[in-house]
């Protein structure tokens, strides 16, 4: 019976999924403001899954809650709303709680329920990581459409719409946002500032500066963007060779952190009483929580070590 229970939430999961993420919506600007636009009116399923979304988003504003915010979704590449990612965090709570209730009891069901948010922050600060990562890799390409752009006898916001045409996602989406930033009002200077901030780009930051210098002191923009990016690719280069230097570090850390939790596994699997003094005893529990206050100094001592920066 709990099988069939969880196996019929998992799939409900499922589709709940589908209908906030995969199946389009109607935009939340009012139809007398708007063309016309008309989708059908959806199963019955996805009117309950519209339902729930704007209950969710009804009762997140009216107390102010911000469990995941709209910059934290935007940063990571998501275009979700609050409620309809806290709907599919919820999902995977339940999803997890049965898994965890069948697999080892009530305790690690309320296990695998509390760490979803957790991990759900975690997925978060993943994604953006690797959207700014990749951000990064695309400076130098950007930087050539934009003195490109230049050199044919476009403006600078002309030659930034056409690196937001050309260029690859995140870098598209970025340059895109700046364009329209500016299309409504708002200052060049602010928008890539608030870009290279939003990235955390030490080497978009000088790009946002070597044009700001440009616009208040005229000069040839695009050789001092050629210049940029000659100075972005060599520090690239660097940054690339020092980082193949401490691989060697980093793996030997790894292995040191991961190297008592193998032996303690090793040695429960093959003489599993053998341990039982450790975890029943005072003085074992003692050494255990010494144990971990130390690798926890170890660690990060060694991370302090080969962790670099530029």
């Amino acid at each position: 019976m709990m099988l069939l229970i969880g196996t019929a939430l998992m799939f409900t999961a499922v589709l709940l999924f589908a209908v906030a993420v995969i199946l389009p919506k109607t935009p939340e600007v009012p139809f007398d403001r708007r063309r016309p636009y008309h989708v059908g009116a959806g199963s019955k399923l996805t009117q309950f899954a519209g339902s729930a979304a704007d209950a969710v988003h009804g009762l997140l504003n009216g107390r102010n809650v911000r469990l995941f915010n709209r910059e934290q979704l935007e940063n990571a590449g998501l275009r979700l709303s609050q409620a309809d990612f806290f709907i599919l965090v919820a999902a995977g709570a339940c999803v997890g709680a049965l898994i965890g209730l069948v697999v080892g009891g009530a305790f690690l069901a309320f296990l695998f329920f509390i760490l979803a948010p957790f991990v759900a922050r975690l997925f978060l600060s993943s994604r953006a990581g690797k959207r700014r990562a990749k951000f990064d890799d695309q400076l130098g390409d950007t930087l050539q459409l934009l003195s490109g752009g230049l050199r044919a006898g476009h403006s600078i916001l002309r030659a930034i719409d056409a690196a937001a045409t050309e260029s690859a996602i995140p870098t598209s989406e970025e340059m895109r946002r700046i364009i329209t930033e500016t299309s409504l009002g708002r200052d060049l200077e602010e928008s890539l500032n608030d870009t290279a901030e939003r990235m955390r780009s030490e080497d978009f930051v000088w790009i946002a500066q070597a044009i700001q210098i440009n616009r208040e002191v005229g000069g040839n923009l695009a050789e001092v963007l050629d210049q940029v990016n000659e100075t972005i690719r060599e520090r690239a280069e660097i940054k690339g060779h020092i980082k193949s230097l401490a691989a060697e570090g980093k793996f030997s850390g790894y292995i040191l952190m991961a190297l008592p939790f193998g032996i303690v596994t090793m040695l429960l699997l093959v003489n599993p009483g053998y341990m039982n003094v450790m975890f029943t005893k005072p003085l074992g529990w003692g050494m255990i929580v010494l144990s971990f206050i130390l690798m926890t100094i170890g660690g990060l001592w060694m991370r302090k070590i080969i962790d670099l920066k530029f």
